[in-house]
Order: C-alpha cells, then structure tokens, then sequence
C-alpha cells in the first residue's frame, strides 16, 4: 500500500476533490456560497507544500446542487476564486478547476465517469495519468482513479472509509486528511 509514493516527483499531476477533502462536507447538503466554505484542517498547507512536489494540482469536483437549481454556476464560481485565492497566500497553487452541475450520474463529466480527466488531458496534454493520483473521500473518486489509471488515495478520516460497495476497488493509500497524505509524500522524498 501506497508503494507510488515512492517514485512521485516534479512530472506527476495531483488531482483532488473538493468536498471532504479540501472543505468539510455540509453535512445536510451543499455548499451553497463562500460563506459555507470551510478549509479541513490543515488542507491549505497541504495544498501549498504539495505544490512544490507536483507539476500540476487539478481540482475535479462533481457539483450537482447547481442541477438541482439549489446554486447557480457564478456560486460555485465565486466559491473556487476564494479557493484559489487562499491558496495563493501561501504561494500555493491550483492549476485547474473542473466541476460537473449535471444531476444525472450518465453524464460523462459526472465522476466516476472518466469526462474530467480527458477534459484535464486536453488543457494539459503532458499529463499522463499512470504518472498521476487522484486524492477522494469517496468511493466515486477512487473508482474515477481507477478509471484513469491513476493512483488512489482515499481520505477517512478516524479510520473509516471500509468500501460499502465490494465492486468498487480498494484504494492505493487511506490517509485520515490531505494533510497526512501531503506529509507521507514529504516522508517518502527524504
């Protein structure tokens, strides 16, 4: 488990969800606007440190509160701009954004249908997702990793995260919060 740590360096591509990763999940919902936005602890710096070691941080997000008309797309977009920003005072980075609004799991931009990551490759024709991992809570997002090709890390934190769906394949690495994960790339490159 977690052996690719290992052999990541500065050609690697980072692609994380947003929510329960980067931001606590809104447990009743969705987060609608900025002021429901909350960084999990320690995912800022998570972010910036991790940036230094990847060529590239790609945010993929499924976001089908606006499908569901709950938020519009300026939300979400007013959302991802104080993202970036915070990011950016630590003099980190997010390369991209992609986020699918569709409600309907067919979608082919809708995780863990593969739409992101093409839609990734062609503003980024470099990256090569057997050189990439996908950081998720989910099942959704480990099984989208797979579907790449990429290496899986599932974030549980206090130790959950047990697949409930024996179909969808365990990941490469759990870690209880990005910020682990960040210090067992650190922990691998000394």
């Amino acid at each position: 488990m977690g052996d690719f740590l290992k052999h990541i360096d500065n050609t690697w591509t980072l692609f994380l969800d947003r929510d329960g990763v980067i931001n606590i999940n809104k447990e009743d919902g969705y987060v609608q606007h900025r002021g429901e936005f909350i960084f999990t602890e320690g995912a800022i710096e998570a972010i910036c440190r991790l940036g230094q070691i990847f060529d590239r941080i790609i945010v993929v997000t499924n976001q089908r509160g606006i499908g569901k008309g709950l938020m519009t797309a300026a939300d979400l977009e007013d959302i991802h701009a104080y993202l970036i920003k915070k990011i950016g005072y630590c003099g980190g980075r997010i390369d991209a954004i992609f986020y699918c609004p569709e409600d309907e799991d067919t979608h082919p931009d809708r995780k863990p249908n593969p739409g992101m990551a093409y839609k990734a490759k062609e503003m980024f024709p470099d990256i090569d997702f057997e050189k990439s991992v996908m950081v998720g809570d989910k099942e959704i997002d480990i099984l989208w990793g797979k579907n790449i090709g990429a290496h899986t890390v599932r974030i549980a934190p206090a130790g959950g995260g047990a697949n409930k769906n024996p179909s969808i394949p365990k990941p490469d690495l759990t870690c209880p919060s990005l910020f682990d994960f960040m210090y067992k790339v650190i922990q691998q490159r000394w």
